[in-house]
């Protein structure tokens, strides 16, 4: 929730004139209970979607998450109805390589090319077996914080949003 690519989705949301909210899974910093290997985590994602519902039942409602998060917004988009995806990371291979179907939304991933902890061939491959499957960006000399390009990063995300949301 505090680190620089999850301030930038949520500055590229605004921007774009979203409400956010960034919040911490469980056992996460000061959050109560205990990492659940993504189980309860998935849980956490789709009540914090139920309350921006709840908050605003009118208008479109996206999700973003970066790494783990980005992994488990996938699986929430798959299970509730949402406008947009954006997926900067996506840890895949743990916790989303196992979807029976895909989100039916709107979808980028944006990958960074030098990735240290997210491999962006296996990002690749696991992409190229969805049918349709989201767009895809890798930005050439990022690495998975993004450090030095969170502009490029959030622009991105801005002219995706852009194209979708009138």
């Amino acid at each position: 929730m505090h680190n620089k690519v999850a301030h930038t989705l949520a500055r590229a949301f605004v921007r774009a004139g979203f409400e956010t909210l960034r919040f911490n899974f469980r056992g996460t910093e000061a959050s109560e209970g205990q990492y659940d290997d993504g189980i309860g985590e998935l849980d956490d994602a789709l009540a914090a979607l139920k309350w921006m519902r709840e908050r605003r039942p009118v208008g479109p409602l996206w999700l973003a998450g970066f790494s783990f998060g980005a992994a488990i917004a996938i699986r929430a988009a798959v299970k509730e109805e949402v406008s947009g995806l954006v997926s900067v990371a996506p840890a895949v291979s743990r916790f989303a390589n196992d979807l029976e179907v895909q989100p039916e939304c709107p979808w980028l991933v944006i990958q960074g090319d030098e990735d240290e902890l997210v491999d962006v061939e296996e990002t690749i491959a696991w992409l190229n077996s969805l049918e349709p499957g989201p767009e895809l960006l890798v930005v050439p000399g990022a690495e998975h914080f993004f450090h030095g390009r969170q502009n490029d990063l959030r622009e991105a995300v801005m002219d995706f949003v852009a194209q979708l949301v009138t």
